[in-house]
């Protein structure tokens, strides 16, 4: 089992920046990539951002492009979303995830979740 810890949410304005982190702990040698993915109220759970554990590979979604930075430190096995130039539709509870193989834009190739972290961007 590998649990997952998001932190760095809140409450700022429009262009603002936050980062969010993902501390991942238990059996995270099986773990291949982890990522991220956000969830707006009504809306379905949308994949923002992946990164390769081992070769820190990474994918974006479109509406993250040149706004979003993912990154990893494996010495605290932990994953970090840097979010600038943030807009209200950013306005979502984000989810950090961990998976072994699959296609990282799908929830499914994910074994593990967090709880989520709230992340609100006002006008």
């Amino acid at each position: 089992q590998v649990r997952l810890v998001e932190s760095g949410g809140g409450l700022v304005q429009t262009g603002d920046s936050l980062r969010l982190s993902c501390a991942a702990s238990g059996n995270t040698y099986s773990v291949n990539f982890m990522g991220w993915f956000r969830q707006a109220p009504g809306k379905e759970r949308e994949f923002v951002s992946t990164i390769d554990w081992t070769t820190s590979r990474t994918q974006y979604a479109d509406s993250a492009k040149g706004r979003f930075t993912i990154s990893r430190d494996n010495t605290k096995n932990t994953v970090y979303l840097q979010m600038n130039s943030l807009k209200p539709e950013d306005t979502a509870v984000y989810f950090c995830a961990a998976g072994v193989q699959g296609r990282w834009a799908v929830p499914t190739a994910y074994d593990y979740w967090g709880q989520g972290t709230q992340v609100t961007v006002s006008l």
